[in-house]
């Protein structure tokens, strides 16, 4: 019974040693490789057995739903030409990544004369960008117990940017209950978004604001800018009103005054003030003092 059961096993082991020799198996060493930008990446595509002489060998690029070839009839082609080179038996080596080149990247090995004739490896690339300076907005001004809101973009970094706000150099906690300096504040800070929003500010909000965009591949920060906290002057305010009014109110009565005296009035004709009219020749014109006005005689002139 025992011998039996041997030379089972032994069967079963020479056929599968039989068929493994006669089938094209690939493997790699990294599935999910990732790399700086401008970096050196290797994405490997090891042959762990195969009895075909010179194998058919090719790499692909899928992005964007479609496949395209980057190592076709044993050269590098697309956008990895003049970037990459293959390492024996079937390695790809990207030598210059830059963030156009993540993507998946499928090789693939046809071996004519196995008894398995093709195989297939599918390797995810990532090449991280280190974020840019981002664009920041912090409001110069704020009125004491109004709202504020901060804002930071960034638009480069690869895999997306978070974002932190600093006052003075110092963090700002994402929650104002967890530090005593900022226990008082009553803000949200959204590290997806990059905005920092006051509810009310507080003199204690004034200073120095600046934003860091940070990934895996690195991090920047934007000059530091300053907000300051004003007062409003409702005393001010409310006397500067009230000064306005009593000017207009003064204003009206004086206009008023001037109106019942005559001042704005036309004068009317009277006798008293009648234009005696040029003397025509011959004419004499003589006032009467009972009827206020002029009757005329005659007069010859020799």
């Amino acid at each position: 019974m025992a011998k039996t059961r041997l030379a089972c096993l032994l069967t079963l082991l020479s056929t599968h040693c039989y068929f493994n020799v006669l089938a094209v198996v690939l493997k790699t060493n990294n599935e999910a490789p990732w790399t700086d930008e401008f970096d050196k990446i290797e994405l490997s595509c090891l042959i762990e057995s195969i009895s075909t002489n010179n194998p058919r060998i090719e790499w692909k690029k899928i992005k964007n739903g479609g496949p395209s070839y980057v190592y076709f009839n044993q050269r590098v082609s697309g956008d990895l030409e003049n970037r990459a080179m293959i390492r024996e038996p079937a390695t790809l080596v990207i030598t210059n990544a830059t963030r156009s080149d993540t993507a998946k990247y499928r090789c693939e090995v046809t071996a004519a004369n196995d008894q398995k004739t093709f195989d297939e490896i599918t390797i995810d690339l990532v090449v991280r960008v280190k974020p840019v300076v981002p664009k920041c907005s912090v409001p110069k001004s704020v009125p004491f117990g109004k709202s504020a809101e901060l804002s930071c973009v960034e638009d480069e970094g690869f895999p997306k940017s978070q974002y932190q706000w600093f006052k003075n150099r110092e963090e700002i906690p994402e929650d104002p209950k967890s530090s005593l300096k900022f226990f008082n504040s009553s803000y949200t800070l959204n590290s997806e978004s990059g905005t920092l929003k006051f509810v009310a500010v507080r003199k204690e909000d004034a200073g120095n604001y600046f934003c860091r965009a940070k990934n895996d591949a690195g991090y920047a920060e934007c000059p530091p800018q300053k907000m300051e906290v004003y007062d409003i002057d409702v005393v001010g305010i409310v006397l500067g009103v009230l000064v306005v009014v009593i000017v207009l109110l003064c204003i009206t009565v004086g206009i008023c005054c001037a109106y019942k005296r005559g001042y704005f009035s036309t004068q009317k004709q009277t006798g008293n003030n009648y234009k005696v009219p040029a003397k025509g020749d011959g004419v004499d014109y003589v006032r009467t003092e009972d009827e206020g006005d002029f009757r005329h005689k005659s007069s010859f002139v020799i």
